[in-house]
């Protein structure tokens, strides 16, 4: 749908269309948090929550999820077995939310993004979409969104998406569906094609244009799905 909303986070960062997990939801006092390494030239990383380690030895494109107390939760994101800090903040999570933290773009620009979703679903026979632009390498996109093997509409689902971007949630009746994200402007030339996607019913996915691993083409995408 042409013009939909997209928020710049600031001092933030990412994108992703291939790889699912289910998450915690709907714990009272909690939030739950899933962290995404979207930095396609940065090394493996430990992501600290607090004081402890979460995750370890986290690979490009991978995730992980947790549930934390409500309130401000410091997170770092360090090189794998190491005390170099490349991302340091402490958002503010509330209870009864999901956040999907990004920590994207190249590694000498390397920065989150912290995307806040209601922690419940669309509800049956619909699913909830959510688009990341974070492929440094791709520069502004369309993004046309078909049943599969479709041909690409004269107008883009999403228009003009620049990087860094975050769509707000679109909505769509759940099954399958093709993604394919082309340059602006340039429908003839797509650069993402996801094939048939799978949306399953009363899900929550993030979907992340991304770089190959250690930066450039061929670019790709990931997704992130809570089912409920």
């Amino acid at each position: 749908m042409k013009g939909i909303f997209f928020a710049m986070l600031a001092g933030t960062v990412a994108f992703a269309l291939t790889g699912c997990g289910g998450d915690d939801h709907n714990v009272s006092n909690q939030a739950t948090v899933r962290v995404v390494h979207a930095s396609p030239n940065a090394p493996n990383v430990d992501v600290r929550f607090g004081n402890s380690i979460v995750f370890s030895n986290v690979p490009y494109f991978s995730a992980g999820v947790r549930t934390v107390a409500a309130g401000p939760t410091r997170v770092r994101v360090n090189a794998a077995g190491t005390a170099t800090t490349v991302i340091d903040v402490t958002p503010t999570f509330a209870a009864n939310r999901l956040y999907t933290v990004l920590a994207a773009n190249n590694l000498a620009s390397i920065a989150p993004i912290v995307v806040d979703d209601v922690n419940a679903g669309p509800g049956a026979g619909q699913a909830r979409v959510r688009f990341v632009h974070g492929s440094p390498t791709a520069g502004t996109v369309d993004i046309y969104v078909t049943a599969p093997g479709a041909p690409l509409p004269a107008t883009p689902t999403l228009e003009d998406v620049a990087f860094l971007a975050v769509s707000a949630p679109l909505t769509v009746p759940s099954g399958n569906y093709q993604v394919r994200i082309t340059p602006a402007n340039t429908p003839g030339t797509v650069a993402i094609d996801t094939g048939t996607l799978a949306l399953g019913s009363n899900t929550s996915t993030i979907a992340v244009a991304l770089d190959a691993a250690g930066g450039g083409a061929p670019l790709t995408a990931r997704t992130y799905t809570t089912s409920y």
